[in-house]
């Protein structure tokens, strides 16, 4: 996996549980988070989960690469940052997120 996972050069302080469904507007129209399973480490955890369910608006991610571009490899690396996601919500709620395990874990499979 180290071919995979990079140490952050600083880590962050995350939500842990970062989806739309979590995000919520104030009367003055700021966002707010709700609902957090806080933890620290790469900040491209939380992003990948923000992809996992449904995504957020283009303009999220384009202000986001503006602040923080993304390294080369964030794609594979989503993949097994939401894969703990996956199989907790394959715990809870039941097989039909089965097939996106499998996928993932073929796909690192593949790499080794």
């Amino acid at each position: 996996m180290d071919e995979i996972l990079v140490e952050p050069a600083c880590p962050s302080l995350l939500h842990g549980d970062l989806w739309s469904g979590n995000v919520i507007t104030g009367d003055d129209g700021s966002a707010w988070l709700i609902d957090p399973a806080v933890y620290v480490g790469h900040a491209e955890a939380d992003l990948a989960m923000t992809e996992l369910f449904g995504g957020f608006p283009r303009t999220f991610y384009d202000a986001y690469q503006e602040v923080s571009p993304l390294q080369p490899g964030y794609e594979q690396r989503r993949d097994v940052y939401n894969l703990y996601h996956l199989l907790n919500h394959l715990n809870l709620f039941g097989r039909m997120y089965l097939p996106e395990v499998k996928h993932i874990i073929g796909q690192l499979h593949r790499i080794k």
